[in-house]
């Protein structure tokens, strides 16, 4: 287990013992996300608040979050949404179905990344970057040379990811660490 894993368990304990404590804006959250049957506070355990962090981090399970986060996917697997944020939407990109497409492409730009995104690419500049919340000057982009799919899994991608993990945390008081703090969708 690497610190990516081990900073959502710990949100998730946070999380749970916020909603203990009945924290409102914390519980509605926790129902949307959860589904349409509410569970009365006493019901919810860790499991849930995985599964909600999971979510909240571009996950579509826990299951998910951990093989990806931990190193264990494969290119061709569900890598989910975690290196992709709303406000990129609006952004100009290149989307491509197959990695050696976007590795051809990124070999002519060297000015772009290359980040996965479900089981497709995408090839980002500087302001993708910047609102996912990753520093593009940061020295961890040299040794991935711009591609974080082939370097999935090394002590760069760690560091990249735990850029874009920080980024996931809701703004505000909560996010200086306080008991109850939560990642805000991304």
């Amino acid at each position: 287990m690497n610190a990516l894993v081990t900073e959502l368990k710990t949100r998730a304990r946070l999380a749970l013992n916020a909603a203990r404590r009945g924290d409102s804006s914390l519980l509605g959250q926790l129902q949307a996300r959860l589904g349409p049957d509410p569970l009365p506070v006493t019901d919810w355990r860790l499991r849930h608040c995985l599964t909600l962090v999971a979510k909240n981090a571009g996950f579509a399970s826990w299951d998910q979050a951990r093989k990806v986060l931990g190193g264990g996917a494969q290119i061709g697997d569900d890598l989910g949404t975690f290196w992709h944020a709303p406000r990129c939407t609006g952004l100009l990109s290149h989307w491509f179905p197959s990695y050696l497409q976007a590795r051809t492409f990124l070999a002519d730009n060297d000015t772009l990344v290359l980040l996965p995104y479900r089981r497709h690419f995408v090839l980002a500049d500087r302001e993708y970057l910047h609102a996912i919340g990753v520093p593009p000057a940061a020295e961890q982009w040299r040794h991935t040379r711009r591609d974080l799919v082939a370097a999935y899994g090394t002590p760069h991608w760690v560091a990249l990811a735990q850029h874009r993990l920080h980024a996931t945390r809701r703004p505000g008081p909560s996010s200086r660490g306080k008991e109850g703090d939560i990642d805000k969708p991304a």
